[in-house]
């Protein structure tokens, strides 16, 4: 039986998502995870483009004590689609369990390294509506624009996120690490 993490994934201003999800890798300040997409609505589609439905897979990271996360997305057949970053105010963990506040922003980053801003109208209509201060507001941008400079430079995401695959029923680190 393998090991599972709990999920709480919380989204201001009461939204919470709750699940578990089978440890790939715990590091400590890292974990790794397997899960699926599951209870979307829609597809989403980046720049016209299809990159996560109901059925993809994905392998999180969770990096404790950072601003975001990492899910390394893909399809049916096991082809990479791409990351998807979700900007957090936190991401915590009391032993077995996660805990992560998203701040609506996400960015999603093609295998050949275009990255796309999301969801800006969702973190503006929050500010609007008093759902969030500007402080929080200020903090979001803040946080996406540093990875999104990152990119650029190719200092993001980090080095570990490579070093997993999932590859059908199994996730593994390739060889050679």
């Amino acid at each position: 039986m393998s090991r599972k993490i709990h999920l709480i994934y919380r989204r201001i201003p009461n939204r919470v998502l709750e699940r578990d999800d089978e440890v790939i890798a715990d590091l400590g300040d890292v974990i790794i995870a397997r899960s699926e997409f599951k209870g979307m609505l829609a597809p989403l589609r980046v720049n016209g483009v299809e990159v996560i439905k109901n059925g993809y897979e994905m392998l999180y990271f969770a990096f404790i004590g950072e601003n975001y996360d990492i899910l390394k997305v893909y399809d049916e057949e096991g082809n990479f689609r791409g990351l998807y970053v979700d900007v957090l105010a936190y991401t915590r963990r009391e032993k077995d369990t996660l805990e992560m506040l998203d701040l609506f922003l996400d960015i999603f980053v093609f295998p050949d390294g275009e990255a796309f801003l999301l969801d800006e109208e969702e973190l503006e209509m929050a500010l609007n509506y008093g759902v969030i201060d500007r402080e929080t507001f200020d903090f979001a941008y803040c946080v996406a624009r540093e990875i999104l400079e990152k990119l650029k430079r190719k200092e993001f995401p980090p080095e570990i996120v490579w070093k997993y695959e999932v590859n059908g029923d199994e996730c593994k680190v390739p060889e050679g690490e």
